[in-house]
């Protein structure tokens, strides 16, 4: 490999009475790894490690590989970097790629570029051949650690892809790195991925709150759909947008998938709004269900891999009731992968522990840990503080966070101070980005194939 790349700078920048302190912060990291190191045998392991990509992509998803390359550098017991070009797909098809070789512009670039650089996928593994086709990759290339960035199924994977590794005998560590949007992973205080969303999400609102206040004459309805198949944190991220200054900001209603939504009540919340504001703006998550648990809205009646819904239209939904129930005119925007993808808008805070997540997860491994999945821990102080921790995959694997009832106002349709009191520290900092001609510079692995040495796989 013969290159190292340099200690990342930057810092976590919060504003108002939310104050970091990257210098203790930093320093705190490296506390607790070389804790952590302590606490485990040193195991040396020698061989490859494979950094994969799994799930939708979030603005800081390779920030965490950016971060594990990183690391990955600084261990001799590491000897080769790749990387599996469209998730566990890119292990079935033997389609590999040396990172080692990308420079280090490209893996700086990394850190402020959305979608998943790797590619990725949404497939699962289901025959006992497809797990043994991975593990013989494996073996074929030496990989010794495996890194995934993923959420709930793809921990499961991770895990399952582990324990074959175990029953053969074959020494492996993986480690998972923890990615979502939808900041439902259990164990872990938040994810990566969560505090740029809503980032994005509060600013558009505020945004478009600006164009409805222009146009409104009581007698408008601005609609914002968002993403969350099964809890509401992004559609809560909304609640950010208001000031204390002014009560009555939007978003005037937020329609969460923890509480059973009603026809009748939705009916009389946009009436009382409409009457009292010149405009009523509306955030819903996509995954609203009913009183029965149904889901309100679905897009098509297909499932994906993991035979989940295939969710979005309850915008258009509501703006059919509104216009059919109430008379007035609606609009409905829906923001789909655009709160996924805003780079523009991504915390600094979010990049930063995207990126602490992805070296933590190498030092863990190197360290002789295996099985667990790096989690974020939120410190004690007033000032917002975290530190990485370690969860296993068992825990983590197909389980949903929900956004907490307590967080919800009795009115079923705001936030109280608890969740903006959680949430407003992962928002905070911007993240520079180059640009070129007025327009962002992101960056673009060369994607270097590594040579196969099995036969072609087939399904």
């Amino acid at each position: 490999m013969g290159r190292k790349l340099p200690e990342k700078e930057g810092s976590l920048a919060c504003s108002g009475e939310l104050i970091c302190q990257p210098k203790t912060l930093r320093v705190f990291l490296s506390f607790r790894i070389n804790k952590l190191n302590a606490n485990f045998t040193m195991a040396e392991l020698e061989g490859n490690c494979l950094i994969g990509q799994s799930g939708g992509p979030t603005a800081v998803i390779n920030a965490s590989i950016a971060g594990a390359i990183t690391e990955a550098l600084n261990h001799e017991c590491i000897e080769e970097i790749y990387g599996c070009l469209n998730g566990i797909l890119g292990i079935l098809n033997e389609d590999l790629i040396d990172l080692a070789e990308e420079s280090q512009q490209t893996i700086r670039a990394l850190e402020h570029t959305p979608g998943a650089a790797l590619g990725t996928c949404r497939h699962k593994l289901k025959t006992q051949e497809e797990y043994e086709r991975v593990l013989e990759v494996f073996k074929a290339h030496n990989i010794r650690y495996f890194f995934y960035a993923g959420g709930n199924d793809s921990q499961d994977t991770a895990n399952k892809i582990s324990k074959l590794a175990q029953e053969q005998g074959y020494e492996l560590r993986v480690i998972g790195i923890p990615k979502t949007i939808d900041n439902d992973l259990t164990v872990t205080d938040h994810c990566p991925g969560y505090g740029s969303v809503i980032k994005y999400v509060a600013t558009t609102v505020r945004e478009i709150a600006c164009d409805n206040e222009s146009m409104g004459q009581h007698d408008l309805v601005s609609i914002v759909e968002v993403m969350g198949r099964s809890a509401g944190w992004i559609a809560a991220g909304a609640s950010l947008a208001k000031r204390r200054e002014y009560p009555n900001d939007p978003p005037h209603l937020i329609y969460l998938p923890e509480i059973a939504f009603s026809t009748e009540k939705f009916v009389e919340d946009v009436q009382r709004i409409v009457k009292k504001e010149k405009y009523c703006m509306i955030v819903v998550g996509e995954g609203l269900v009913d009183e029965d648990g149904n889901f309100v809205a679905t897009s098509s009646a297909q499932t994906d891999a993991f035979g989940h819904a295939q969710l979005g239209g309850i915008g258009d939904y509501l703006k059919r009731l509104v216009e059919s129930k109430i008379g007035v005119k609606a609009r409905s925007a829906r923001l789909g992968i655009a709160q996924r993808a805003a780079a523009h808008c991504m915390s600094e805070a979010d990049a930063e522990e995207a990126h602490e997540a992805g070296k933590a997860a190498v030092k863990a491994a190197v360290a002789g840990v295996t099985d667990k999945m790096i989690t974020i821990l939120r410190g004690d102080s007033e000032s917002y503080t975290f530190e990485t921790g370690l969860a296993p995959l068992a825990e983590i694997a197909n389980g949903v966070k929900k956004l907490p009832l307590e967080w919800i106002n009795e009115d079923g349709v705001s936030m109280n101070y608890q969740y903006v009191k959680y949430a407003r520290p992962l928002i905070q900092g911007e993240v520079e980005i180059p640009h070129e001609q007025g327009l962002p510079v992101l960056g673009k692995l060369r994607k270097l194939r590594v040579n196969r040495l099995l036969a072609a796989y087939s399904a």
